[in-house]
């Protein structure tokens, strides 16, 4: 759990073990229809951010090719 300030913010760490994103691609993954899937609308990241910002909470993606990518959501608690 993360503190800022007196707010305290759950956690969730999604972690995969997969081909990871490329650098110039994680730059950009929460930018509204960017999208690498034919036929996707690159929507998906983009209102979970944007949920995740109204709620004051925040998603942190963090990726390396080969490794895998790492996804931390944190929600204040009240």
């Amino acid at each position: 759990m993360a503190c800022q300030g007196s707010r305290r913010y759950p956690t969730v760490t999604i972690q995969d073990t997969g081909c990871g994103i490329p650098q110039d691609q994680l730059n950009r993954i929460l930018d509204p229809f960017f999208t690498t899937k034919q036929g996707g609308t690159g929507l998906g990241l983009s209102i979970v951010h944007g949920i995740l910002k109204e709620h004051r909470g925040d998603i942190r993606i963090a990726s390396q090719r080969g490794e895998g990518t790492t996804v931390r959501i944190e929600l204040p608690l009240g």
